[in-house]
């Protein structure tokens, strides 16, 4: 188990380092001056110069980069060039919304995606597998804006049940939750039909509806336990890609989390903020995977990591 979490480690620092590469050579080639943006269009070229002084972008690419690394293993991921705070910071206060809405998200389209897949497997060939799909097949395709703008529409405009945007807490993020959690169930529910049908078709499965157990235990207890890992490797890759920040959803409910910051960002050409972002997110997703992988040994004792 040691080596494997050695090479693990190795493998995620590389990984990590190889995607700061990326983001920091991809935000330095983009077209545009950040300092021009701060000071505006009547900026003079004295004070254009002193300001990127000031914050280093007159250096080489490869100082800029090195220093930048050698303060981010510190915990420093710079400052904002807009707001004056820690990128650090600006993660900390946003990340709690982000959070909750992954949590919730993820749970909602478990809960569906399971259930729809469970259905769709026992039942198989029939109008309900058909339909099942079908609506696992609406909720991957149908655009997270589209499902946003209709969710406002149809409950906070007309039925005025929930608000239409910000965050007031957790009834603010019910609509977000289910914006985001349809389009996961959708994904869950395919995998967990594919699943289960190479379950059900093993001989255990036979061996146990002939001594004459029940639907649920058949389904719940042998198929679905046995059916759930590459389900959960699934789950794990969506949660993690929801906590690194479900950007449109954020933006239409106008929500403050790490979604609606690196599309401000962006826009503003703040480089620390979106380098320290992206890395942030990164390195979320790498570690929800690792921790995905530690479950497998928990949900199959046959799993063993040496």
């Amino acid at each position: 188990m040691s080596s494997y979490l050695f090479k693990r480690f190795t493998t995620m620092i590389i990984t990590i380092v190889g995607v700061s590469v990326l983001v920091f050579m991809i935000i330095h080639l983009i077209p545009g001056n950040p300092v021009s943006h701060i000071l505006g269009d009547y900026a003079t070229e004295e004070s254009i110069k002193e300001l990127e002084m000031r914050l280093g972008l007159d250096r080489p690419i490869l100082v800029q980069y090195f220093s930048y690394m050698f303060h981010a293993i510190q915990g420093d991921l710079g400052t904002s060039f807009i707001t004056g705070y820690t990128v650090v910071e600006e993660i900390l206060n946003r990340i709690p919304i982000t959070a909750q809405l992954a949590l919730y998200s993820i749970i909602f389209g478990s809960i569906i995606g399971i259930l729809i897949g469970v259905i769709a497997a026992v039942k198989k060939n029939t109008i309900l597998d058909q339909l099942a799909m079908l609506l696992a097949l609406v909720g991957i395709s149908a655009p997270g804006f589209w499902i946003a703008l209709f969710l406002i529409l149809l409950f906070s405009y007309q039925l005025s049940i929930f608000p239409i945007s910000g965050y007031s807490g957790f009834y603010s993020l019910i609509l977000p939750s289910i914006t985001l959690g349809l389009g996961t169930a959708g994904s869950i529910a395919r995998m967990t039909r594919s699943s289960m049908l190479d379950v059900i078709k093993q001989d255990y499965i036979r061996t146990a509806k002939a001594k004459g157990a029940g639907l649920f235990r058949l389904v719940f207890m042998h198929s679905l336990q046995n059916a759930i890992i590459p389900v959960v490797t699934l789950i794990g890759m969506q949660f993690g890609y929801l906590m690194a920040g479900a950007v449109v959803t954020e933006t239409v409910f106008a929500l403050p989390g790490l979604g609606s910051l690196i599309v401000s960002a962006i826009s503003t050409r703040d480089i620390p903020t979106v380098q320290g972002l992206l890395l942030f997110m990164a390195a979320m997703i790498i570690i929800v995977n690792f921790v995905v992988d530690l479950l497998y040994t928990k949900l199959d004792p046959r799993i063993q990591y040496e």
